[in-house]
């Protein structure tokens, strides 16, 4: 961001991002900030107003770019915009793939928490790898933790995002959670802080997500990342959006249930028909068991303020 950029941050003020990129981003580099009212989310008009005004960055949570793609985002002019980032939630790569189609840009991702700041990042100085939140922020100690809480994984084992306490100096990392030492401790372990999202990276140091640790299923031993199982929905034309969760199985312990919201050339097909086809789509896009043995179609996702998935309201369902 440059002092002639025009920002638009599409965040709740409820979300720590709100702070991040509507306030303290934008005042540290002298840029404008955009801002539009508007009663609900509404993927056309968002895309109606980035082609109308001059936004030159722009940020949104993936839920966000996966409502847009559903529009025929090629026939707005978004040429004024040099750089868009997602933040919130992992994207799924098809989104990223729908949304250079239509821009001609790569959308960027970025990676951290209400407790962190930014913490892991698609910068522009780095070559971009589809699928990748990119490196370490400049400044910041994190890697990949095994269970233990302490370990290093070397590359291409999925473990814990830590970020290391000893030497101490990564800027924006949180003390503790206010009148609340049993959870500050849950998170913290000697020498690390764990954020409770689960990654791996690989020999050059690309961060790639799995999931929330809550969030990973575990079947018949095999430990299953929902992210994946979604973006091999997202794949299907029938699907605009999903969540892979844990059911619980007498015999697996646990499989995979999606919660899938279709589109609306699909809405009349036969479900049993359309659901085994689905199926073995993600079979044959990632392995035979990973594919979610059960599926329920809605309307809508359970979404927080922020625009997150909240896999959790759908796991006690």
């Amino acid at each position: 961001m440059v002092p002639t950029d025009v920002h638009w941050n599409i965040s709740d003020t409820g979300w720590a991002k709100a702070a991040y990129s509507n306030l303290f981003g934008p005042w540290i580099q002298g840029a404008c900030v955009f801002v539009h009212l508007s009663a609900a989310f509404n993927a056309a008009q968002i895309l109606e107003t980035a082609a109308k005004y001059p936004i030159t960055t722009f940020c949104a949570p993936p839920t966000a770019y996966r409502m847009m793609i559903q529009e025929d985002v090629g026939k707005y002019d978004l040429t004024s915009i040099r750089h868009a980032v997602g933040a919130g939630e992992p994207t799924n790569p098809e989104v990223i793939a729908a949304w250079l189609k239509g821009t001609g840009q790569h959308m960027k991702e970025g990676y951290g928490q209400s407790e962190t700041t930014l913490l892991i990042g698609m910068f522009k100085c780095l070559q971009y790898r589809p699928g990748s939140m990119g490196k370490a922020a400049p400044g910041v100690n994190v890697t990949v933790v095994a269970d233990d809480r302490e370990t290093v994984l070397p590359p291409g084992e999925e473990g814990n995002i830590g970020v290391a306490l000893n030497p101490p100096g990564t800027v924006g990392l949180f003390k503790g959670y206010m009148n609340d030492p049993e959870r500050t401790k849950k998170v913290f372990s000697s020498s690390y802080y764990l954020t409770g999202d689960r990654a791996y990276r690989d020999e050059d140091g690309y961060f790639y997500f799995v999931g929330r640790d809550d969030d990973v299923i575990k079947s018949s031993g095999y430990r299953i990342g929902p992210f994946e199982v979604e973006s091999a929905l997202l794949e299907h034309p029938a699907v605009v959006e999903s969540a892979a969760v844990a059911a619980k199985d007498a015999i697996r312990g646990q499989v995979v249930k999606a919660f899938i919201v279709l589109s609306e050339a699909f809405k009349n097909r036969d479900h049993e028909e359309l659901k085994k086809e689905l199926q073995d789509h993600v079979k044959a896009v990632t392995a035979p068991y990973k594919y979610p043995r059960l599926i329920e179609f809605v309307d809508s996702l359970p979404k927080t303020v922020s625009g997150k998935i909240r896999r959790v309201e759908l796991r006690n369902k």
